[in-house]
């Protein structure tokens, strides 16, 4: 295989990763928010990005969310939405990568709440350069909470997917 050409089973695979992921956002979409504050949600689809950080790499990672935040924005968003998906995507991503160097790909649970908190944090901070508003900054308590919460929970779920999924299923 040539440098910088990537194999049709890894593209494939990762296509499927990449559908997997806008199925689990769409299906989200469809659930009622849990609080009556912009910007909670469960964010079930970084559990994808979990499961890609532990078994594959950060650069595929990044490939299926840049892949799943233009499609989501090109789907179900508007353009300005794709500001707050790219911010929180981003940084969350960086985190989690970070988290998961650190930790040796053990306790992806920690991750995904460093993830969820970075998420919320980096769109708090989009929104407020957006609105030049101070009130905005008011949510920061409730979408800390909720990102480490919810963190938390797409972390276990992506722990619980890696043990179940085939061994040969991997990044190689």
């Amino acid at each position: 295989m040539a440098t910088g050409k990537m194999s049709t089973k890894k593209l494939t695979t990762l296509s499927l990763f990449t559908t997997l992921s806008l199925a689990v956002y769409a299906a989200e979409s469809l659930i009622p928010p849990l609080l009556p504050i912009p910007g909670i949600k469960l964010g079930l689809s970084n559990i994808i990005t979990l499961v890609l950080l532990h078994r594959f790499s950060a650069k595929d990672a990044a490939l299926v969310l840049t892949a799943r935040v233009l499609l989501c924005t090109l789907l179900f968003g508007h353009a300005m939405s794709l500001l707050y998906s790219v911010a929180g995507g981003v940084c969350s991503l960086l985190a989690m990568y970070g988290i998961c160097r650190i930790l040796r790909r053990q306790y992806l649970f920690l991750a995904g709440a460093v993830g969820g908190l970075i998420h919320n944090l980096a769109q708090l901070s989009v929104a407020y350069l957006l609105t030049a508003t101070v009130g905005v900054l008011s949510y920061a308590p409730f979408l800390c909470l909720s990102g480490i919460l919810t963190g938390l929970f797409t972390g276990l779920c992506a722990l619980f997917g890696c043990r179940h999924l085939p061994s040969q299923l991997s990044g190689q």
